[in-house]
This record gives C-alpha cells, sequence and structure tokens, in this order.
C-alpha cells in the first residue's frame, strides 16, 4: 500500500524521501522515483514538513514516531495512513505536540487496487488546519477525503468499515461456497448476483478470483485480523455485543494458526467450503 501511495505522491511532485525498514524496499522505490533515501526515521523528519506513515500494527507506528519525534521540526504535519487503534492514534498525537507538530489519522478504505490506482477513499481525524495544510498530499493518493472529526476519529471510521468489510466476507464467502455445493454455473451466478441487491465490493473483487483459487490478490488476512481485534476493544469498552465480529476473528484465527495468514482475507471460503483452517 505504502508504495503505490508513494508513487502517487511522486507523480504530484509531493515526494522528497523515503524510508522504509526493509532498506532494499527503499532503494528501489527511491531510485524508481529520483528521490532520496534517509538512512533513518530522524534524518526523513528532519528534511521533511510534511511525513506520510503507512505500516502495520500500532506498535510500529509507535517505534516509527519515536524515532521521528526527536528531529521534527515544529509546524510538521505527520499523517499516518495506517489502521490503529483510536487510542493509539491520540497517543501519537500526544508524543507530537511535544514537538509542536500536528498529527491526522488518516486510514484508508479500497484494498491495494485503490492505493495502485490513486483511488482510496480517506477517513481522516484532526485538526481543520492540519488537514487543509497536507489537502494536497492527500489528494494524490486518494479519490475522497473525508474529515471526520478529531484526532481518532478517522480510526473509530475505520473500525467500523472493518466490520462491514468482515461482515460481507463471511456472507460472500459462505453463499459462493454454496453455490458451488449447488453446482451452479460460476459466471452466471456471479453475473446475476453482483447487478442485484447482493452486489457488493467485495463479490465484484474477489468472486471471479476465490472461485478461481486465487488469494493473493489483496488484502492480507492477518491484517484484517488484526483490524478486528481493535474493533472487539472498542466494544468492549462500550459493552456492546458484535457477534459478526466474534465469528469473524474466530474464522480468522483458524485461518493464521493454518498458514493462510498472509493470504487475501477471501481465502475464508477455505473454511466454508470445509478445506482450511485446521490445525
Amino acid at each position: 500500500m505504502g508504495m503505490f501511495m508513494a508513487r502517487h505522491l511522486a507523480a504530484a511532485g509531493l515526494l522528497h524521501s523515503v524510508w522504509n525498514r526493509t532498506e532494499s524496499k527503499a532503494n528501489a522505490l527511491a531510485q524508481e522515483t529520483d528521490v532520496a533515501v534517509a538512512a533513518d526515521p530522524a534524518q526523513l523528519a528532519a528534511a521533511c514538513h510534511v511525513i506520510l506513515t503507512c505500516v502495520s500494527a500500532d506498535q510500529d507506528l509507535l517505534d516509527v514516531i519515536a524515532q521521528l519525534q526527536p528531529s521534527v521540526k515544529p509546524g510538521t504535519t505527520v499523517v499516518d495512513t495506517s489502521t490503529v487503534s483510536p487510542a493509539t492514534a491520540r497517543q501519537v498525537a500526544s508524543i507530537l505536540s511535544t514537538a509542536e507538530a500536528g498529527f491526522v489519522d488518516a486510514p484508508v478504505s479500497g484494498g491495494v487496487e485503490g492505493a495502485r490506482k490513486g483511488t482510496l477513499s480517506v477517513m481522516a481525524g484532526g485538526d481543520s488546519a492540519n488537514i487543509s495544510r497536507i489537502m494536497p498530499v492527500l489528494e494524490a493518493i486518494s479519490a475522497s477525503v473525508t474529515h471526520m472529526g478529531p484526532v481518532g476519529a478517522g480510526q473509530a471510521t475505520k473500525a467500523v468499515n472493518q466490520v462491514m468489510v468482515a461482515g460481507v466476507a463471511e456472507a460472500v464467502c459462505e453463499a459462493l461456497a454454496l453455490a458451488e455445493q449447488l453446482k451452479l454455473p460460476a459466471q452466471r451466478l456471479l453475473s446475476v448476483i453482483s447487478t442485484g441487491a447482493a452486489g457488493s465490493w467485495f463479490l465484484d473483487h474477489r468472486g471471479q478470483s476465490m472461485l478461481n483459487n486465487q488469494f493473493d490478490v489483496g488484502f492480507k488476512l492477518s491484517l484484517l485480523l488484526k483490524d478486528l481485534l481493535i474493533c472487539r476493544t472498542l466494544a468492549q469498552n462500550l459493552d456492546i455485543s458484535m457477534p459478526i465480529v466474534e465469528a469473524a476473528i474466530t474464522d480468522y484465527r483458524k485461518l493464521v494458526k493454518s498458514g493462510d495468514g498472509d493470504h487475501d482475507i477471501s481465502s475464508l471460503i477455505h473454511l466454508k467450503r470445509g478445506t482450511g483452517g485446521t490445525d
């Protein structure tokens, strides 16, 4: 995701330098986009007034921010496109405030395809002035940017998004597994269902690949499991029951345990077929 976003920033003339925990990835991207490679996050922070981060989990973000913070200049805005908890977003904002720097939590939705095409949907949390300042950056990677409220509101919105993603995936995978057992013609099935009330992004973008047993096309299921655990914590704090989230957590844990963690979330269909998720 981050690589594709960086390419769009470069195309818009907004990319100054890059850093990645895997040095070879940073070097390859820098050569492709003709920008500098920072030796570490501190060097990147010293050179840039807007810093975009994209990592996998809460602790990853906190580690990167800890390296950035000593060199961040006053007036800098850090925008994070990762999916982390609202509490972590607020913690990062507090850390950066000691350096007189702003923070925007800006998780994205739209899948790998959206990142590649620059058509992501951005759900932003933070001060209006900070969001306005970095709007050219957000617009370079997305088709829409929506300000959802103060810091943390972007991540809260992403949690809602992920509940829906998980629920739709459960339903679509279960339905397609049933269709296979009923021996329905796959192409005609996808055509008629996708144009009716059951149509969805997930069906349009993953229906065919699931039936082709292709599971390397998009969002890793281990990352959705991480996101759903964030949703669970939010629900527990609000004393809300979320049975769909609990069912999805159970399913994705089985798949991670069986070695499918790096596969697309649509590999859930293995469980629905009764062919996956065993120890």
